[in-house]
């Protein structure tokens, strides 16, 4: 998880519980928003690496 998202997810989590708290139902959706946003990251970031690492398994030691 990269920093960026950590932070999307905090600020996400942050923003659910005050809208939950009160009542303001557009600050829970942005909430859950921002989460879901971090989720997405997360992924992105996970496949991204995964692609890297059958690059680099595919490729010969000396980088052909």
């Amino acid at each position: 998880m990269t920093d960026k998202n950590a932070m999307d997810k905090l600020k996400g989590k942050a923003k659910e519980a005050t809208g939950k708290l009160t009542g303001d139902r557009r600050k829970e959706a942005e909430g859950k928003g921002d989460q879901a946003k971090a989720k997405a990251g997360d992924a992105m970031d996970g496949a991204r690496d995964r692609a890297k690492g059958v690059k680099d398994s595919l490729t010969d030691d000396d980088g052909r």
